[in-house]
């Protein structure tokens, strides 16, 4: 009866936390300002996994570095900072709330989407 009581109480506590975290859905562009015959590639590349929990960014470890932009409705860039590849999370300021565009920027390939804080 125990054992039954602890693997119910571990997929409980286990259901809520995977839950708890929101998966941002992000937009891929290639910023394109470069002239004619550059030489780089503009191949498909997947976006990166990013979770999203109160204030608090999630990452998948082994991903590359990133410039991290968080904008306003206006565009107005309120929060930067850099996302390097040993890090897993990231803690947004508690001052923002609403919504907000997220950019990730990792060379010239950027990645955009929304949250809401």
């Amino acid at each position: 009866m125990k054992k039954l009581f602890f693997i119910v109480l571990c997929s409980v506590f286990m259901s809520t936390s995977i839950y708890a975290w929101k998966l941002v859905p992000l937009m891929v562009f290639f910023d394109d300002e470069m002239p004619i015959g550059n030489g780089y590639g503009k191949s498909p590349i997947q976006p990166p996994t990013v979770y999203i929990e109160d204030y608090a960014l999630s990452f998948v470890t082994g991903h590359p570095d990133y410039i991290l932009n968080i904008k306003d409705e206006d565009g107005d860039t309120v929060y930067a900072t850099t996302v390097y590849s040993a890090q897993t999370q990231v803690t947004l300021p508690s001052t923002l709330s609403g919504n907000y565009e997220i950019e990730l920027v990792m060379g010239y390939w950027v990645f955009t989407g929304w949250i809401n804080l």
